[in-house]
């Protein structure tokens, strides 16, 4: 079966509480571009994010606000910033890197650094018809220039979502992949 492959590059989700601190009490985000996924937006708003190592800036925060802090990087990226993140679901932050995340009003240091784990958006009525009902895992198939197989794209399901596979950059740069081209999913 198709499916849509979306880009995921570094970002940044915020509380409330860490955008007053970053931006100044009461600041509100404002979207910049809907992403493809419902309710989901890029936002003008960037930061900058600092390890150990180095810093990297002009991280765009996406929207709208979340009950924890998260940031999302690839395994080049924590080269660059001296941090080990370990590889998660969004939303997992347990064992996640520290780092340092500054705003044009402050700076908050946490545990909240992630590399994205592949996976793929399903509402139930995709997961029904694809066969994804009680699977935890896909494969999936890139054709094209560097074709290729990549095994344990987690599946996530809800009726908030819109069917599309995540990769984060590093995954899009290995296969040649841009945002939007297509991918086959394989159930086992």
């Amino acid at each position: 079966m198709k499916v849509s492959i979306g880009v995921s590059a570094r970002h940044v989700h915020v509380t409330k509480e860490d955008l007053n601190i970053l931006f100044g009490e009461g600041f509100e985000l404002t979207e910049k571009v809907a992403l493809s996924q419902p309710g989901q937006y890029a936002c003008n708003e960037q930061v900058t994010l600092k390890g150990p190592k180095g810093t990297i800036e002009r991280v765009r925060i996406l929207g709208p606000e979340r009950n924890e802090t998260q940031v999302e990087i690839s395994k080049t990226d924590s080269f660059a910033l001296g941090i080990k993140p370990p590889v998660r679901n969004s939303g997992d932050l347990e064992g996640a890197a520290e780092v340092t995340i500054v705003g044009p009003c402050g700076k908050i240091t946490k545990n909240a650094a992630i590399i994205a784990a592949r996976h793929v958006h399903a509402t139930l009525e995709d997961a029904k018809k694809y066969g994804f009902e009680g699977k935890e895992f896909v494969t999936l198939v890139v054709k094209g220039e560097k074709p290729g197989i990549l095994e344990n794209v987690y599946v996530r399901i809800s009726d908030k979502f819109s069917y599309e596979v995540h990769l984060d950059t590093d995954d899009a740069n290995a296969f040649l992949i841009k945002q939007g081209d297509e991918a086959e999913l394989i159930v086992k």
